[in-house]
């Protein structure tokens, strides 16, 4: 994977020991849910680090389209072109055929909390790509 500066990239670069990492999947950038989500990470950043978590967003938008999407939104968590779709089969959140394009396979809209001993705790994936996370969930498993 690439982030939003096209420097190649790995998971586990981020699932760092003695510290809980959210992955969020995300189906695509400068979407309506999506830059909600997004968002919302991002104003949860001070409670999310006081809870010693980070978070990494994950899509399959190319590193230029991240990067444009985290500097328009002031994100301030890394953003990660899955576009080879490796950790979207991986973690088994292909959403198939997003919009009704057929063969366009991107993120379903997931989170997944891994804890300080790189243990998954808590896994979410949303039905529709439409389909909200429950932050206050995702925070109680932190």
């Amino acid at each position: 994977m690439y982030d939003s500066e096209a420097k190649v990239r790995k998971l586990s670069d981020f699932l760092v020991r003695g510290k809980k990492t959210i992955l969020a999947f995300f189906p695509g950038a400068f979407t309506g849910v999506c830059t909600k989500e997004m968002c919302a990470f991002r104003d949860m950043h001070e409670e999310l680090k006081k809870l010693k978590a980070d978070v990494v967003g994950i899509s399959v938008d190319p590193p230029f389209a991240n990067k444009a999407f985290a500097e328009q939104h002031n994100l301030s968590f890394p953003l990660l072109s899955d576009f080879k779709r490796e950790a979207i089969r991986e973690y088994g959140v292909v959403w198939k055929n997003l919009g009704g394009m057929e063969g366009y396979d991107s993120a379903s809209r997931a989170i997944f909390v891994v804890d300080e001993s790189g243990k998954i705790v808590y896994e979410w994936v949303g039905e529709n790509p439409g389909k909200y996370p429950d932050f206050d969930a995702i925070k109680k498993a932190l």
